[in-house]
């Protein structure tokens, strides 16, 4: 492996930023300071003008494989990632088959150790009949237990109260929910079908999977862990109601229920459906700006702790379909970064927080082991930064598999220069180097 010192960088972490070098030595950060002298035969990389952010830890991602290979695979997903910043990423269950199982959950982690280019996790799924498969999972190498509360892309509702009760009461991993009511989608879902029996407009989706819906179910998720002082992390936060259910004013790792934003619902807003229809059809649904708004303040008073992707390719002839039978999800994980970016210039959050809700909180919540930060000793996830450099989204420079992005045509004010994966230079200035791929995150939990 070879041994990098980075030098002349504005030093983005741990609430400041900072100007100075950083040595990298056998994958970890060796040194931080406001001038390094080279040495050995290390490569010495001029970064004047560049911003150094911790590379982004994305806790919720759908890269299709096993099953779904024709939508996406985890090898072209994660390159993705790596060109995006995203130098580690936690894949959810509802592949093919569904990850309810020891065995097939290690099948994944098979194929990422075989093909990934950023670091990986994977959640165990819970279904209505697997809690025995459910309290094996190993805490300290798998990042939590994944229950869908709503029906979504994969089939993996778990609507059993007496299942839910014995997962939140016997577990003791961290348990990520999807929260959306069923009965009140199931039924909003006939109201419309009655209204439009065959071709609907898209906007009637935040209609569908409505404000009610998602508050209904993420407060039964947070009554069950409250009940049992289970560790809730509750994924993809769509409504201003919701907010008012987390606490504020507190530390991520002090809490024992947690919550996650994607970047879609801090972007778009219903007003979107007009210009892109289905492509940003996505569970839980895209609402109207008064959420949006809601949601990029929330960011400030600590009620959303992380900022995700949710990243969910599909292929163009599948969201071409019409509304009834085009699949919910839109390829992200290239582009949050540079989104978070261009909300920076509105002044939505800071650069720091930027680092914080990508990076330092995702690693305090999940308890993840020396990633996260950029510090001595720890591994060297690093995302560089090219803030006079900006870059349009067009099909050539796509690397997700499905080869689209609801983001085509838009320049974002930056790029992303060069990023590191424990230490690797996994991708730099649009080439990537897979001689070496991305590791299995640890988790540091008692």
């Amino acid at each position: 492996m070879s041994n990098y010192l980075l030098k002349n960088a504005k030093i983005v972490n741990e609430g400041q930023t900072i100007e100075g070098d950083i040595r990298i030595s056998n994958g970890r950060i060796d040194k931080i300071a406001s001038s390094i002298s080279p040495q050995g035969n290390e490569q010495i990389m001029d970064l004047s003008g560049k911003h150094i952010f911790p590379g982004m830890i994305d806790d919720q991602v759908h890269f299709r494989e096993p099953g779904l290979t024709h939508k996406a695979h985890i090898a072209s997903e994660a390159r993705a990632a790596v060109a995006g910043g995203v130098t580690s990423f936690m894949e959810m269950p509802n592949t093919v088959p569904n990850a309810l199982s020891q065995e097939i959950l290690a099948d994944k982690y098979a194929i990422a150790q075989r093909s990934s280019l950023a670091n990986y996790s994977f959640f165990m799924g819970a279904g209505n009949e697997n809690l025995e498969e459910v309290l094996k999972t190993n805490k300290q190498d798998v990042c939590g237990i994944k229950i869908f509360m709503g029906s979504s892309t994969g089939n993996m509702l778990v609507d059993n109260t007496k299942t839910l009760e014995n997962i939140f009461s016997k577990s003791e991993l961290l348990i990520a929910t999807h929260c959306e009511d069923e009965p009140t989608v199931k039924a909003r879902t006939q109201l419309f079908h009655e209204k439009y029996p065959e071709e609907a407009p898209a906007f009637i989706h935040p209609l569908i999977r409505n404000e009610e819906a998602c508050y209904l179910s993420s407060s039964t998720a947070i009554e069950l862990a409250k009940k049992w002082n289970t560790r809730l992390h509750i994924l993809h936060i769509s409504t201003e109601e919701e907010l008012a259910l987390f606490e504020t004013g507190k530390a991520a790792k002090e809490k024992r229920i947690t919550s996650e934003v994607c970047v879609h619902h801090l972007w778009f807003d219903a007003a979107d459906y007009e210009k892109l229809g289905n492509q940003i059809k996505c569970n839980p649904a895209i609402k109207d700006s008064r959420h949006k708004n809601a949601l990029r303040k929330a960011l400030q008073t600590g009620s959303l702790d992380i900022i995700a992707t949710d990243h969910a390719p599909h292929t163009w002839e599948e969201k071409q379909q019409g509304y009834w039978k085009s699949p919910s999800g839109l390829p992200l994980v290239q582009h949050p970064l540079l989104m978070l970016f261009d909300l920076e210039k509105e002044g939505v959050l800071s650069l720091e927080q930027i680092a914080e809700k990508t990076a330092h909180t995702v690693a305090d919540i999940f308890q993840i082991q020396d990633r996260g930060y950029i510090r001595e000793g720890y591994w060297a996830d690093l995302a560089i930064v090219d803030f006079d450099s900006p870059q349009k989204v067009e099909k050539s420079n796509l690397h997700y598999q499905c080869q689209w992005s609801p983001m085509e045509g838009y320049t974002f004010g930056a790029s992303i220069a060069h990023t590191f994966v424990s230490g690797h230079l996994a991708y730099s200035q649009g080439k990537f180097n897979e001689s070496q791929l991305g590791k299995r995150l640890l988790f540091q939990r008692n």
